[in-house]
C-alpha cells in the first residue's frame, strides 16, 4: 500500500474576480523511500497541490473543494488544524521555496532549528542543541557548535539551502515536500543539495516529493514524475519512461525546451504563448492554443481531457491533438 495516496483533490481561490481553479482533479501516489517529481510552468498548480496537503492554503480565499490524501489510514485533507500540526513538521516536513526569506531573519539559527524539537518532541535545552548541531553537521556546514549560533544573514544562499533542509529533517518525517529546493542555486551547490537529500532520503528512509520546473534536476533525483499544466496533471510515468517515451504534447515540448537538447547553432525551442487564465473552469484542452509538436487542430474543444493509463504506470491524457505528432525520444 502506498504511502501517500491522494485521489482528485480539487483547490480553488474565491476572489473577487471569480474562482481560481488552481487544481482540479489531482491523483497520485508515494511509496515509501521514493521520489516524486511534479513538474511544470510557473502557475501549473505545482506547489498548490502541495500546500493543500499540508493545510497550508490561506482559507480564504483558498478551498479545498474535493480529494483525499489518505496517509496512515487519515485523510490529510479532513483533519482538525489541531491534527494537522502534530503531523506537519514531525510527520511529513516541507522545505520551502526560498531559502533567503523562509529563515526569521531576526532569529538565530539555533533557536529556528531546536523550535520543531521542542514542538513535537518535547525536546529543550541542551539535548535540542545537540540535536540542532548534529543536523548541522550531517547536512554539511563546517563548525556547526559555533556558526549554530549565528543569524541567517551570515549564511551563503547555498548555506541557508542547507539549514532548510537539517530544518525538515531534524525530526525524521516520513515524507519530505521540497518546493524548488535548488533555485537560485549555481549548478555546483544544486548537485551538493540534491545529493545531500538522497543521502539523508537513504539514511531515514524518507520518501520525497520534489516540486521543480527543471527537468535536469528531475532526470537526476527522481524515480516517477507528474507533468502538471493549468492545475491538472497531463502525463505521469516512471522517469525513464517519461524520458524515453513522452506521450503528450507539453511534455514534449519540456523537453524539447531543454538547452542540452538542442543541436549546436539551432535555436533554442521555446513554448508559445502563455498559460491558460485559471478563472474559468477548463471545457476542452488547455493547451491547444500552445500546441506546436502535435496537431492542434485535433484538440478536445468540447470537453477537457480525463487521464487515463496508456502503459502500465503510464497516464497520459486522453486529447488526440496533444497525442498526435512525432514522438521525442530522449536519454534520461
Amino acid at each position: 500500500m502506498a504511502q501517500l495516496e491522494v485521489k482528485d483533490l480539487t483547490t480553488r481561490f474565491h476572489t473577487r474576480n471569480g474562482i481560481v481553479h488552481a487544481v482540479e482533479k489531482v491523483s497520485f501516489s508515494l511509496e515509501k523511500g521514493e521520489t516524486l517529481g511534479i513538474v511544470g510552468e510557473s502557475g501549473s498548480g505545482k506547489s498548490v497541490t502541495c500546500y493543500s496537503l499540508l493545510n497550508l492554503i490561506p482559507q480564504p480565499p483558498g478551498k479545498i473543494h474535493a480529494g483525499t490524501a489518505m496517509f496512515d489510514g487519515m485523510d490529510l485533507l479532513s483533519l482538525s488544524e489541531k491534527k494537522m500540526r502534530a503531523i506537519r513538521g514531525k510527520r511529513v516536513s516541507m522545505i520551502f521555496q526560498d531559502p533567503m526569506t523562509s529563515l526569521n531573519p531576526y532569529l538565530k539559527i539555533s533557536q529556528q532549528l531546536t523550535e520543531p524539537l521542542e514542538i513535537h518532541e518535547g525536546m529543550k535545552g541542551k539535548p535540542a542543541l545537540h540535536r540542532a548541531i548534529q543536523s548541522l553537521e550531517e547536512v554539511g556546514i563546517p563548525e556547526a557548535h559555533k556558526r549554530i549560533h549565528s543569524y541567517p544573514h551570515e549564511f551563503s544562499g547555498g548555506m541557508r539551502q542547507r539549514v532548510m533542509i537539517a530544518m525538515a529533517l531534524i525530526t525524521k518525517p516520513e515524507i519530505l515536500i521540497a518546493d524548488e529546493p535548488t533555485t537560485a542555486l549555481d549548478v555546483t551547490v544544486q548537485k551538493q543539495v540534491l545529493d545531500l537529500i538522497k543521502d539523508r532520503q537513504n539514511d531515514l528512509g524518507t520518501s520525497v516529493v520534489l516540486i521543480t520546473h527543471d527537468l535536469g534536476v528531475v532526470s537526476q533525483a527522481c524515480d516517477k514524475v507528474n507533468v502538471m499544466y493549468a492545475g491538472r496533471i497531463v502525463e505521469s510515468a516512471g522517469a525513464d519512461t517519461l524520458f524515453r517515451s513522452p506521450k503528450h504534447a507539453y511534455t514534449r515540448a519540456l523537453l524539447k525546451s531543454i538547452p542540452a537538447m538542442q543541436s549546436k547553432g539551432e535555436t533554442l525551442y521555446t513554448i508559445p504563448g502563455i498559460p491558460p487564465d485559471l478563472s474559468t473552469e477548463p471545457s476542452a484542452c488547455s493547451f491547444k492554443p500552445r500546441n506546436t509538436l502535435g496537431a492542434s487542430d485535433l484538440c478536445l474543444t468540447d470537453r477537457a481531457p480525463e487521464l487515463a493509463e496508456l502503459d502500465p504506470g503510464h497516464f497520459v491524457q486522453q486529447c488526440p491533438g496533444c497525442l498526435a505528432g512525432e514522438r521525442l525520444a530522449v536519454e534520461a
